[in-house]
């Protein structure tokens, strides 16, 4: 296994998933995200179906940071219960999934925004 997982997370709309994106990254809990616009949800919520357009994000981490990733976007995110699904990449070009493991702060880790360590991998 890797150890990089892709976070799916659908907010109320742009400003929120950039706040969040921009933090997230900021923060070293998060390597990229990308920001999909004016995607269309449907879900059951307190017993009706609802449809609602959204905003997506897909967050590249690692899987030691998804409980401090999943406190932060909790503490920013405007929905009493944000979708956030971690999903495991098992394969993908290595260059790249080491720059995702240089630039997400691991656990215990102080915090740092960006990384000037060297790709030892």
């Amino acid at each position: 296994m890797t150890g990089v997982v892709v976070v799916l997370c659908t907010c109320a709309d742009d400003n929120e998933a950039g706040r969040i994106a921009q933090a997230v990254v900021e923060e070293s809990l998060a390597a990229c995200v990308n920001i999909l616009p004016g995607i269309e949800s449907v879900y059951r919520w307190e017993g009706k179906v609802e449809r609602s357009r959204e905003t997506l994000l897909i967050i590249k981490t690692v899987a030691e940071s998804f409980d401090a990733l999943r406190e932060r976007i909790s503490a920013l995110h405007s929905y009493d219960i944000p979708e956030l699904i971690a999903l495991p990449v098992e394969l993908g070009l290595e260059k790249y999934l080491a720059w995702i493991r240089r630039e997400v702060k691991k656990s215990g880790d102080e915090f740092r925004i960006g990384s000037d360590q060297t790709d030892s991998e």
